[in-house]
């Protein structure tokens, strides 16, 4: 009875070893979407009132949760009644990564707006009021969330696609769990910079090391989400790479020579190219046609 007991203990710690190392793979696997992700969001949840930001942020979480719920089982469900749809999933959302990525490249060297032509835009076409502004940028937030949580499920699925299902479920549960709450915990730190920073600065009086500090966290938050937004681009263009390097034969065969992040860049590169007039040109016609 003992020998048993001991046996199931045995088999419950080599499952947990197991998924332990499978959650970390996976976890590192989608590591570039995730500061994606976390880049995204940081952008979506600011520009609020300081006191809409948290609950703004808290509405994009529940979005995401409500998404991974969604998405989960479907995954699962392609796996047993057609496995081949994981990497035809998974290569037609490296390509929209890719495109994503290449497109806000060419959006910064070539469509920036100049200085005063927001504000010529805001006298020209009057603003939305505060609650629609809100709920336009969390729809918009949850959108991209659906697509990027995609990635984040298939891609942490097809690392544990040699184990047991019991390994998958828990795996794909975790990184989902992180990929939602780890997100979006840092997030919520971010936006919150600066009125850490000008609570610090009130309570100091303006005067010595913790007004230095407050002053210090105030100018880093735009910074922050710059930073976050050039690494989040980066990601997407090396992440879409990695898809179909490991995903594409020809490819990951292609160039044995040159290194794999410098092979990963280039293909998610010259995808996006390619997708970027491919998807103009879709929306010029879906334009005519709706007219």
């Amino acid at each position: 009875m003992a020998s048993g007991f001991f046996a199931i203990l045995d088999d419950i710690a080599a499952l947990m070893d197991d998924v332990a190392v499978t959650s970390k793979i996976a976890t590192k696997q989608t590591a570039g979407i995730l500061g994606d992700d976390l880049a995204v969001n940081a952008e979506k949840a600011t520009g609020f009132l300081s006191s809409r930001e948290i609950p703004v942020l808290l509405k994009i979480m529940k979005g995401s949760f409500i998404n991974k719920l969604i998405i989960v089982p479907i995954a699962f469900l392609l796996q047993v009644v057609y496995p081949p749809a994981i990497k035809v999933i998974l290569i037609l959302g490296g390509l929209y990564l890719a495109y994503e990525g290449v497109e806000k490249v060419i959006e910064y060297f070539f469509h920036r707006q100049k200085k005063g032509q927001e504000v010529i835009k805001e006298v020209e076409e009057p603003s939305m009021d505060g609650e629609k502004a809100e709920a336009a940028k969390v729809k918009s937030a949850i959108t991209t969330d659906f697509i990027l949580s995609i990635e984040i499920v298939i891609i942490a699925l097809g690392t544990v696609l040699d184990k047991s299902l019991l390994i998958q479920i828990i795996t794909v549960s975790i990184v989902s769990i992180i990929a939602t709450v780890g997100v979006y915990g840092i997030v919520a730190l971010i936006v919150r910079m600066d009125d850490a920073g000008y609570k610090l600065m009130k309570r100091s009086n303006e005067k010595g090391f913790f007004n230095s500090l407050g002053e210090i966290l105030v100018k880093a938050l735009p910074i922050v989400i710059k930073i976050l937004g050039v690494v989040g681009t980066i990601a997407l263009i090396l992440v879409s790479g990695g898809i179909f390097d490991h995903n594409i034969d020809v490819l990951h065969h292609f160039l044995p020579d040159v290194p794999e992040m410098a092979k990963q860049i280039l293909y998610g590169t010259v995808a996006g190219l390619i997708m970027v007039p491919l998807v103009f040109g879709g929306k010029k016609v879906y334009a005519m046609v709706k007219k």
